[in-house]
């Protein structure tokens, strides 16, 4: 789904600003539920384990198998909002969660559990998409910039959520996810209690407009003239519509062969897409909101500190979120990458060299009181440099430095191998943090450091300049 703007900005006279406020708010909730979902099964995989009797490996497919979704619903998200419509996709990513939720909380199986966090998945990868896609659409010129970050703050608000109610119910069961909790385990309410944002998201999505832009391009321009009178509070709406219909007219669907260059070579600015995706990926940084809670607890706390210790790894993600918002504009993209890789190979680096003094393993692990406390220090640090650097930089960037005419299948390409790179890492590392757990913070060090001369050569600057410049 192309999403373009006209060149001409729209004065924004007696806007609607706070009713424009809410819709972006609603459409946002479904990056709520994209990071609530991905990051839920950190509290839930030690009982999931427990439950099941499963080894590394099954854990490791079930908490990946949303990713796998994720990828599809990704791909499909574009073209279903262009046949049905926005709000009509948001409605489906609602009820994918909810089915989900209910899903997951209730397994037969580990098979049957991975199954539902698939269907999890799709959700998650067409609110990756529909959710930026409807924002920018509707969001009046003068506002977009702050309105499209709605997305990515509710991504990292839905992850601390998860985490708080992991941690509240696991405290609540006494301490561990695997203990029964008004007739269930507490790791399935955990799983469960996504169905209550997952029902919200559906009932704001229901009172939300269309897009103007998906009105005009089938034909419904009396309901186009009725959003646009409401988002944009402007009287020339007959104008507005017209500068819709011109740059509909204008788009073109790129195919794969507009990927190719006179060479017939994939063009380079795609595989820096595609690079950028997967050194995003491969430092590591899922393996801290899926799996930090068995993180904490192979090297020796409890099961109800390692939670609090995500709830708070979690809100350092908000406020580095915050961080790369307010600079991202001011210093570059460029810039804000390499201090973002740098620290986050430093710190990652700490984390390895302090797990590198853990023993045992099951009840008997132990780091001790000083490594420990460096290694906590030190993965707050990793989220914080990740999150005002890399976690904001990518997605800016995949949307900015594609030519207009392959920039749809281009970023689609892009998020394809971001979710892929996901699965990759999230399924490998219980298998290897078995084998190394310092040995697996070294492997995620090493490609951040990879990440410097990556951006230093490859990587072209955006800041300041329009999308028809980039070529």
């Amino acid at each position: 789904m192309a999403v373009r703007t006209p060149n001409t900005m729209v004065p924004q006279g007696e806007a609607h600003f706070g009713y424009v406020v809410f819709i972006a708010a609603a459409a946002a909730m479904g990056g709520f539920l994209f990071g609530y979902d991905s990051a839920v099964i950190n509290g839930a995989v030690t009982g999931i384990q427990h439950h099941f009797a499963v080894g590394s490996n099954q854990t490791g497919f079930a908490v990946a198998a949303a990713l796998l979704g994720s990828a599809v619903g990704a791909w499909i998200a574009g073209q279903l909002a262009d046949r049905i419509g926005r709000v009509k996709v948001m409605l489906l990513a609602s009820f994918l969660f909810t089915i989900s939720g209910v899903g997951a909380g209730l397994p037969f199986s580990i098979w049957d559990l991975a199954a539902w966090r698939v269907v999890g998945g799709l959700g998650i990868g067409i609110a990756s998409v529909i959710a930026p896609a409807y924002i920018a659409e509707v969001a009046p010129p003068a506002y977009r910039g702050r309105l499209g970050s709605l997305q990515q703050m509710a991504i990292v608000l839905g992850i601390f959520v998860s985490q708080l109610v992991n941690y509240a119910l696991a405290r609540a069961a006494g301490g561990k996810s695997e203990n029964r909790l008004w007739g269930l385990d507490a790791w399935q309410w955990m799983l469960l209690m996504e169905v209550a944002p997952a029902l919200l998201y559906g009932a704001l999505a229901a009172t939300v407009p269309e897009s103007p832009r998906y009105l005009v391009a089938t034909g419904q321009d009396e309901r186009a003239r009725a959003v646009l009178a409401k988002v944009e509070g402007r009287q020339d709406i007959t104008t507005r519509i017209a500068e819709i219909r011109a740059v509909l007219a204008t788009d073109h669907r790129p195919g794969f062969k507009d990927l190719l260059g006179p060479t017939g070579r994939v063009l380079a600015i795609v595989w820096v897409g595609i690079g950028l995706s997967i050194f995003q990926q491969f430092v590591g940084i899922n393996v801290i909101f899926y799996y930090s809670s068995l993180l904490w607890q192979s090297v020796g706390i409890n099961e109800a500190s390692s939670l609090l210790i995500s709830v708070s790894t979690s809100l350092v993600n908000i406020i580095g979120t915050v961080v790369a918002i307010l600079v991202i504009d001011r210093i570059g993209r460029k810039p804000l990458a390499l201090i973002g890789s740098a620290g986050m190979a430093l710190s990652l680096g700490l984390a390895a060299w302090a797990f590198s003094y853990a023993s045992g393993s099951g009840a008997t692990a132990h780091i001790p009181k000083d490594e420990g406390t460096i290694a906590i220090v030190a993965a707050h640090v990793y989220v914080f440099f990740f999150a005002m650097s890399w976690g904001v930089v990518v997605w800016v960037m995949l949307g900015e430095m594609f030519p207009n005419r392959i920039r749809a299948l281009a970023l689609s390409i892009a998020a394809a191998a971001q979710w892929l790179a996901n699965f990759t890492v999230t399924q490998s590392f219980p298998s290897m943090s078995r084998w190394s757990l310092s040995g697996s913070y070294i492997i995620y060090s090493c490609f951040a450091a990879a990440s410097i001369p990556f951006v230093v050569f490859l990587v072209r600057e955006t800041k300041g300049k329009a999308l028809e410049q980039m070529g």
